[in-house]
């Protein structure tokens, strides 16, 4: 089992949650965040006054797959996030050792 996170545009967040449903992901968790990488943060002006916007809003989507479809769930976010810009994201792929349902307790890939 897998814990795939991407980190991805907001505005991109449907089209990758849309893209996880058609391979046949059933559940997520997403969360508002914020950060940055290579971009740097960006400057704005407001009220006349420059300010530097360090932090940029990002979603992060988290999804526990079986080992199988690993590679299917990749490829949907990068397929849906990718805008060929500075910014479009990262994909982090980490092993799951044990997952467990509160509600059956069913445990390992029954309980994804």
């Amino acid at each position: 089992m897998k814990l795939v996170t991407a980190i991805v545009k907001p505005f991109r967040l449907d089209d990758v949650r849309n893209a996880l449903s058609e391979v046949g992901i059933q559940g997520m968790t997403v969360s508002e965040v914020k950060g940055f990488g290579r971009q740097r943060g960006h400057t704005e002006l407001y009220r006349g006054a420059e300010y530097v916007v360090d932090f940029l809003p990002k979603a992060k989507i988290e999804v526990a797959v079986s080992d199988d479809m690993v590679e299917r769930a990749v490829e949907a976010v990068v397929d849906a996030a990718k805008t060929g810009k500075v910014g479009d994201g990262k994909i982090f792929v980490t092993n799951l050792e044990q997952v467990w349902r509160i509600r059956t307790g069913e445990t390992g890939d029954s309980a994804l």
